[in-house]
């Protein structure tokens, strides 16, 4: 379809080290997408370099849900691509959105998942999510999504955590997700700092936990104090 219009939108919080990379890198594969970073209240000077590079910055009240929401609702695409700030687009990511999203019926889609170490276990949870499933769908594959198919879904929850399960939920209760036949790029670095069999254990059991109905504001606690244990601050 020529009238696709893609906007990506990158939400940040303290992401300096990150975000005038993301931006040029997005842009760097498609001059013409508009890119728009929705800024938590960074203290690190986030907010100045991705205005720097080139994107447009909105500020939003903070929370992942809430940022991305904020940049849905200045975006002016048809197309929305949430992607993390940390997160790199496979070179042809653009081309491959206009010849999938030819078709009516996509509505949402993900990209598979790698990180940039080589790691065995690790290695194995990127491929288990190479498919969609409540398990193995998350905003760290990146989500596109016709504009207004999330605005019938009405957006992102306002949670704190796993507002990215609960869009795809919503989302497959009315059509497929489609699985991008192509690669982001994600960091490991929580896996790094924390061990890798720690924090895969620690995700599932939060994940699990949610499954089971606990609400996304006490799992963010405990998401929060399990992250300071892993790093031995408690």
């Amino acid at each position: 379809m020529s009238d696709l219009r893609f906007s990506v939108i990158i939400p940040t919080l303290n992401e300096a080290s990150n975000i005038a990379g993301c931006v040029a890198a997005v842009r760097a594969l498609d001059p013409n997408v508009e890119i728009i970073v929705a800024d938590g209240g960074s203290s690190d000077g986030t907010a100045a370099l991705a205005a720097a590079a080139g994107a447009v910055v909105v500020d939003a009240p903070r929370g992942r849900g809430s940022q991305c929401n904020a940049g849905a609702a200045r975006a002016s695409g048809n197309v929305l691509v949430f992607l993390h700030a940390d997160t790199t687009l496979p070179s042809d990511a653009f081309e491959l959105l206009r010849a999938i999203l030819v078709d009516p019926t996509v509505r949402i889609a993900k990209f598979r998942l790698s990180f940039d170490v080589h790691d065995w276990l690790l290695d194995i949870a990127a491929r288990l999510m190479w498919f969609d499933s409540l398990l193995t769908s998350f905003g760290d594959q990146g989500i596109v999504i016709r504009r207004d198919f999330f605005a019938e879904l009405g957006g992102f929850p306002d949670w704190p955590l796993f507002e990215d399960v609960r869009l795809f939920e919503l989302a497959r209760a009315r059509t497929d997700v489609y699985v991008v036949p192509a690669e982001v790029v994600t960091s490991a670095r929580r896996f790094l700092e924390n061990g890798v069999l720690q924090q895969l254990l620690h995700d599932l059991w939060l994940w699990l936990q949610y499954l089971f109905g606990v609400s996304p504001y006490e799992l963010s606690q405990r998401y929060e104090q399990g992250r300071a244990e892993l790093r031995g601050l408690v």
